[in-house]
């Protein structure tokens, strides 16, 4: 049975009991507890916490999910996986153990003829919570399942939460007996490799504190009602049902393991252990491109933190991979393009978003096949250092400084400083594990530092369940509403008076709360006995909007009507940079392409800051010619028009999205003259695109790998700014008493005359320096018979001009035996380079460059290091 099937079968199966099909929430949501959504109850976590109140009682859906803890175990074990499906079935106060034990049972062992999955009821293993009496009498009375294939197990095993505060509840688990050929008998308490664990059904009714009931500590208190969440996993499901070993040899990830082999000459399992180091690469290419493939459909792109640092180290450990298999080329587009076949079927939307997906990944392929480079170079210096010094080991130090600042992996590592005759300090008292695990230790201490308690927002629960908010500001800028409720310190009150920061629930409003890049309107609040100014407005629950607002005079009281007044500026100039950001985005991907996707934006009166994936800088011209588009457009005087529609429907229309957005099944799109611009925004927009007024491009900078900006002004904050560079301009053709028109030619002309004058100056400057050599060298000291050169040259005499001047004086001793020491000042650092030169002959007799290099240093504050032939340092003290 294929995988798109057993999806299939699972919602059929729960729809049919009732169950409202959800579709899978994009990898990325906004909490702050997770890089990644990494369970089938996240985006319906609202609900279990009584924040929200559902719109169904029963729900079901099969949930994207990535866990990235232990990235390193990937492949090493045959069952875990970064990047997995949860199908899942929930109840929010509506049914609870007895429904959801019979409901899982009913699905795995129905006969697929009569559409389950088929599964022999005597190889199922139910496990419950040490103390659930109740569940272990469900499986062993109702199911029928035998006492002693049903085990309890303690909280570590049986009960579930997020690993953060938040909801939980003790569970019973069911796994399947892969039997004695894969270990011992005994259940899944004796052998978890044979008992193999596929469902999880979790009893949904605590809310854990900052400890964890998993450890034997109490919840800290109870859900507002008792919840059934339950997650089976679709990739142990298929391994069963496809009667394979593990997870790797499953339809989806056996044709990436293919490719690989047919890219790099290897073999997947040709030796008899299954954790052979090869099978291990072949499993982490076949893993972490699926992963990589799913976060760039949702949005994420390579970057130095957060999810973009996760992505590239997936991306990376790909690429690393493949080369330790034995690929010497390029493998990111043929890997993607195999995991393209295998999951479109079950997401249909890869096909659309695939241009983008291959443009990130093969970019990044790109930029670390150069990492790999200089990382090859540093490792040649540090190897021929640990040579030259005798030593036969590279340090553990330097092996992690390789991983951490060039992304270069250890194993790779290990493999060239074997072909070098040399090894490697992995696990030494100062080796790389211990700095690896120094890294790790300081990256869970600031992991943990950053989470959060979920915020108490049930003080809104009843607004955000009776009283949304109804928006008018899409035809009003100014309007009445009755003030639902006041908040101030997180605490409902009934009134707010003159000086208060208050929170204030309107039944209605003008006011646009922050979404979509936009920042909120700016305005005042008038009522009977106070005013307030707004200072920002945000929502709650997507449904309420919370006016932040600053009580002015008087005082507010719940139940006033309040005249809203939105500042007609501030809207008028944050319609302007809305749609002039609609009118960038269309002028991008028609200069750069369809590859070029929006990845973030901010719009603020007068100002628009569009991110956007793409490979590498923008030229000049390309930036012109978008800036040419966006105001060609403001010319045309397009017309605005918003229309509200099904998001099936906008899709169909050509509109574009927002990836890693959430959208409900009623959306707004934006059209712009027809074909110029479509995209489904909630944003506050002008009528017609001849408003925005002229669009100047500031310029355009990277924000992570495969991430681009673009800046630009609208409006009065345009005309101000051309203004400005106008009068620049004036000033510097005035001066220079030519048109403005020639102000780019005098200018080049300028700067190829300074960079000539440079050049001779460099030029007289270094002549000057190897005329005084012969000075220098007839000044030499006898010293045992070797003659010794050491003298102050002049300030400003940079390493390399050492390096040249130290050469130049060596060579004038020829046979003999001699030393040079050379030192300057760099009068703007104030630092000390010096030099240590000697001859063959002197090196002969023992001496070296390297030895007086390391005697001066203490002298001038410094050190240095090097050859005896030739050995350089800097210091910081003049006076020495």
């Amino acid at each position: 049975m294929q995988t798109h099937e057993i999806r299939e079968r699972f919602i059929n199966h729960f729809v049919a009991q009732g169950h409202t099909e959800v579709p899978s929430a994009s990898l990325i949501l906004d909490d702050p507890n997770l890089l990644f959504v990494n369970a089938g109850m996240v985006p319906f976590k609202p609900f279990f916490l009584g924040e929200q109140t559902p719109p169904y009682s029963r729900a079901t859906s099969i949930q994207k999910c990535v866990r990235t803890l232990d990235i390193e175990e990937v492949g090493i074990t045959t069952r875990h996986n970064t990047f997995f499906q949860m199908a899942g079935n929930f109840s929010f106060g509506d049914y609870f153990k007895r429904e959801v034990i019979h409901f899982a049972w009913s699905l795995l062992t129905t006969p697929v003829a009569e559409g389950g999955l088929g599964i022999d009821p005597g190889r199922l293993w139910p496990t419950v919570f040490l103390t659930d009496d109740e569940a272990f009498g469900i499986w062993r009375d109702e199911i029928g399942v035998p006492a002693e294939r049903i085990q309890r197990r303690d909280g570590e095993d049986n009960y579930w939460d997020m690993g953060v505060p938040g909801p939980g509840g003790p569970c019973s688990e069911i796994f399947y007996d892969r039997g004695p050929e894969y270990g011992a008998d005994g259940g899944p308490v004796a052998d978890e490799n044979r008992f193999i664990e596929i469902w999880n059904l979790v009893f949904m009714q605590d809310i854990r504190g900052e400890l964890s009931p998993k450890q034997g500590h109490d919840p800290i208190g109870e859900l507002p009602q008792k919840n059934i969440d339950t997650g089976m996993g679709i990739e142990r499901v298929a391994c069963i049902l496809q009667g394979v070993d593990n997870v790797y040899e499953t339809d989806l990830l056996a044709p990436v393991i293919r490719v690989a082999e047919e890219l790099t000459g290897s073999r997947y399992g040709a030796a008899d252990a299954p954790d052979i180091i090869d099978d291990v690469r072949f499993r982490v290419i076949a893993d972490h491109a699926r992963t990589g493939l799913m976060l760039i459909l949702d949005g994420v792109t390579p970057g130095n933190e957060g999810r973009g640092y996760i992505l590239r180290r997936l991306l990376r450990r790909i690429i690393r991979s493949a080369r330790l298999l034995g690929a010497t080329g390029a493998t990111m587009e043929r890997f993607m393009d195999t995991v393209r076949e295998t999951m479109t079927p079950s997401y249909p939307e890869i096909a659309d978003n695939w241009e983008r997906i291959r443009a990130v990944s093969v970019g990044e392929e790109t930029a670390f096949l150069k990492t790999l480079e200089s990382g090859t170079h540093l490792f040649e210096r540090e190897a021929a250092k640990v040579k030259a010094a005798g030593g036969t080991e590279l340090g553990g130090r330097e092996a992690f400084t390789l991983h951490d600042t060039h992304g270069f992996p250890i194993d790779l590592t290990v493999e060239m400083a074997a072909e070098e005759g040399l090894t490697v300090d992995v696990d030494g008292a100062d080796g790389f594990t211990a700095h690896m695990a120094q890294q790790r230790a300081r990256a869970k201490a600031d992991n943990r530092a950053k989470k959060q308690v979920h915020a108490d927002v049930s003080v809104y629960r009843s607004f955000v369940d009776g009283h949304p908010t109804v928006f008018t500001g899409y035809e009003h800028r100014d309007d009445e509403g009755r003030i639902l409720g006041l908040v101030v310190d997180g605490t409902l009150v009934d009134r707010a008076a003159e000086g208060a920061h208050a929170e204030v629930i309107l039944d209605r409003t003008p006011f646009y709360a922050e979404s979509g890049g936009q920042m909120a309107d700016r305005g005042t609040l008038t009522g009977p006995g106070g005013m307030a100014t707004v200072e920002d407005v945000q929502k709650t629950g997507r449904k309420v909007w919370l006016h932040r607002v600053v009580v002015s005079g008087g005082e507010l009281a719940v139940g006033d009507t309040v005249a809203a007044h939105v500042d007609h500026t501030w809207r008028h100039q944050a319609r302007q940079a809305h749609t002039g950001t609609h009118l960038i985005h269309a002028a991008l991907r028609d200069v750069l392409g369809p590859t070029a996707v929006q990845a973030g934006s901010l719009n603020k009166p007068g100002y628009l800051r569009f991110d956007f994936t793409y490979p590498s800088q923008l030229t000049g011209d390309q930036l012109q010619r978008i800036e040419n588009i966006a105001n060609e457009a403001v010319d045309t005087d397009y017309s605005v028009n918003t229309i509200e529609t099904s998001l099936e429907e906008a899709k169909s229309m050509g509109a574009m999205a927002l990836f890693g957005e959430n959208y409900g099944s009623q959306v707004r799109v934006v059209e712009i003259g027809g074909p110029f611009s479509m995209e489904l925004c909630g944003g506050i927009h002008v009528d017609h695109s001849s408003q925005i007024g002229p669009v100047t491009v500031l310029g355009e900078s990277s924000v992570g790998s495969g991430t681009r900006r673009i800046e630009a002004y609208t409006g009065l904050d345009s005309f101000r700014y051309l203004a400005g560079q106008h009068r620049v301009a004036d000033n510097l053709a005035s001066r220079l008493r030519i048109p403005n028109e020639e102000l780019p030619e005098r200018f080049e002309q300028m700067t190829e005359r300074l960079n000539l004058a440079e050049k001779r100056i460099e030029q007289f400057r270094s002549a000057e320096l190897t005329a005084k050599v012969g000075d220098y060298v007839a000044e030499f000291y006898d010293v045992d018979g070797v003659r010794v050169v050491a003298a102050r040259l002049p300030d400003g005499v940079a390493g390399g001009d050492l390096r040249t001047i130290a050469n130049d004086a060596k060579g004038r001793f020829g046979t003999d035996e001699a030393l040079i020491v050379f030192a300057s000042v760099d009068p703007e650092s104030g630092k000390v380079p010096f030099i240590a030169a000697a001859t063959d002959a002197a090196v002969k007799r023992g001496l070296a460059a390297g030895d007086v290099v390391k005697a001066i240093g203490p002298h001038v504050g410094g050190r240095g290091g090097g050859k005896p032939a030739m050995a350089q340092g800097s210091g910081s003290d003049v006076s020495g």
